[in-house]
């Protein structure tokens, strides 16, 4: 069964009833009765059939269009049933643990054999409430979750939010027993002293997300963001060589930027998985929480979360310089004295990957910049002229038919682009771009017009997300694209 190993290794992970593994489809787990797709290619028939050939005899094989084979397999020290079939001439298979096996207790479960405890969050009715919203917002293939006082829930789908009227409207009692049932005492502390609090969770086997609980003039509320168990390579986000270029410097500042929402933690995580894959080097995050997982691959990764394993993203990025990091990500560079750390440490010999909300390059040049006191300004402007390397910005568009995707601005650190920020001409960046696009330069506009020509987005979206629109509409009427939309 060595073919089939793989998956036994991501079923025996999660707490999931039973693997699906159909011809064509990602492969499934099935929960609670509600069947989750949680990997990233389509499974090939080959694949199935080789998967079987390596399972059962020629008699059991050329016997399994008429009937259904079961096989006991033990790997990893775990016991599992298997029952491959041929309907319509394709292999099925579908993995069960043996009936008779206990399953694991689910945290804070009372057996007869133990001494009564007060149940963990996960194994109370309230958790299995707001676990099957949860359920409902991945299967929705939504990105967000909203919960608010005084309203139904609501979801966003495909950047639209779509309110789930055939739910009953939440008060704030009703949020405060959702939310509460899955945080742990560190973080309802945290809310009750500042009426504000992030958190990390997740369903093993469907995903991960981002909580932010919060309060409003109405009461309570909850924000959950979905964050994929599997990180999406740099290869299935189609980056372009020019940021994969970056993962491979030594040394140097490099910033992806974008409004909230804009898909930087997931460019971010792809591209933090291919030093993985491809350096040996050691790795440290500092998130808030933390998102994505990585394991250790070919380097030695650290992932700290502020709050839980720090105090603070500037004493996490202080204490990393003690801590032998080849790379260090910094999830947010929120305050001046953060970003000049972050500064501090690409000068030194570090990369250094962070974050801001800004959503051009020319703005995170200036943003960084007028973060400081105006007698400092000289100095930054030398030491960022320096050290930085590249910035990504990236918006998301809605795709034609569903779905959104990424537009990309790229700007690559040159002596052209280190003279201009030495010399405060910041306003001259765009010109450099434009005559910089075979190395690997792209304006917002250009990836923006690219996708509209490429008939993913509608000239009106690219329109609506570019923050030069007369440039855009100027690139689309001499393509002979209507612009109608822009003279109104």
């Amino acid at each position: 069964m060595k073919t089939l190993e793989p998956f036994l290794e991501a079923f025996k992970k999660t707490k999931a009833d039973e693997m699906r593994l159909e011809p064509g489809e990602r492969l499934h787990m099935v929960m609670e009765g509600h069947k989750i797709p949680v990997g990233r290619e389509p499974v090939q028939p080959e694949t199935l059939l080789k998967m079987a050939s390596e399972s059962l005899n020629s008699a059991e094989l050329s016997s399994l269009s008429k009937k259904e084979h079961r096989v006991s397999t033990t790997y990893s020290g775990q016991e599992f049933e298997v029952t491959f079939s041929r309907p319509n001439g394709a292999v099925h298979i579908s993995v069960r643990r043996p009936s008779s096996a206990a399953a694991p207790p689910r945290p804070g479960a009372v057996s007869p054999s133990t001494p009564a405890r007060a149940a963990a969050p996960r194994a109370s009715a309230e958790s299995a409430e707001m676990d099957s919203l949860l359920r409902l917002m991945v299967e929705s293939g939504a990105s967000d979750l909203h919960l608010g006082s005084g309203s139904c829930p609501v979801l966003r789908v495909h950047g639209e939010i779509q309110f789930l009227r055939d739910r009953s409207v939440l008060a704030s009692e009703d949020i405060q027993r959702l939310i509460f049932s899955i945080l742990d005492e560190e973080t309802r502390t945290t809310f009750e002293e500042k009426r504000d609090a992030d958190y990390a969770y997740e369903i093993p086997g469907l995903s991960r997300f981002r909580v932010n609980v919060f309060e409003d003039r109405h009461g309570l509320g909850g924000v959950f963001r979905t964050i994929p168990v599997s990180i999406m390579t740099a290869e299935e986000l189609g980056l372009a060589q020019a940021i994969l270029d970056l993962c491979f410097l030594t040394k140097g500042l490099v910033l992806v930027t974008g409004p909230t929402g804009s898909g930087k933690s997931t460019t971010l995580a792809a591209m933090v998985d291919h030093i993985n894959k491809n350096r040996n080097d050691h790795i440290i995050t500092i998130e808030d929480p933390i998102e994505f997982v990585h394991e250790n691959q070919n380097c030695l990764v650290h992932q700290r979360q502020v709050g839980r394993h720090t105090r603070s993203f500037k004493s996490a990025l202080r204490a990393a310089l003690r801590e032998d990091p080849d790379i260090v990500l910094v999830g947010e560079m929120r305050d001046l004295e953060t970003i000049a750390i972050a500064i501090e440490t690409a000068e030194t010999g570090h990369l250094v990957f962070g974050t801001l909300h800004t959503t051009t390059a020319v703005g995170t040049i200036d943003r960084i910049i007028d973060q400081f006191p105006p007698d400092q300004q000289e100095q930054i402007r030398v030491m960022l002229a320096d050290s930085l390397k590249g910035v990504v910005s990236q918006v998301l568009c809605k795709k034609k038919g569903g779905g959104r995707v990424a537009a990309l601005e790229i700007l690559l650190g040159t002596m052209a682009l280190s003279s201009l920020i030495r010399e405060g001409k910041t306003f001259q960046i765009p010109s450099i771009m434009q005559t910089s696009k075979k190395q690997g330069m792209v304006t917002m506009n250009d990836s923006l017009f690219a996708l509209v020509k490429q008939g993913l987005v509608e000239p009106k979206e690219a329109w609506m997300k570019s923050s030069d629109k007369t440039g855009l509409v100027g690139l689309f009427r001499s393509n002979n694209i209507p612009a109608d939309f822009a003279s109104a």
